[in-house]
């Protein structure tokens, strides 16, 4: 975290509240399973199905939470072309 980041948490008095777009605004989003399920047009079942054989996009587990960067699913994307 930058210094320029940690003196702006520190003048923000007791509330504190900073945005994600603020502490990393060149960082894109991380998509949901719904998200790459909407992106890809297929069913969060067969996201589910892929994933449980390794195949399909790259998946990160955050917690019980799965995330995937838009970036990776992209990739997997153009990987696929025949």
């Amino acid at each position: 975290m930058s210094d320029d980041t940690v003196q702006r948490w520190q003048t923000r008095g007791s509330g504190g509240v900073v945005t994600a777009s603020e502490v990393a605004p060149e960082c894109e989003r991380l998509w949901t399973i719904h998200d790459v399920s909407a992106f890809l047009a297929v069913p969060v079942g067969t996201l589910y199905q892929w994933r449980h054989k390794g195949e399909g996009p790259p998946f990160i587990r955050l917690g019980k939470h799965l995330r995937s960067d838009p970036a990776s699913v992209r990739a997997w994307v153009s990987g696929q072309a025949a």
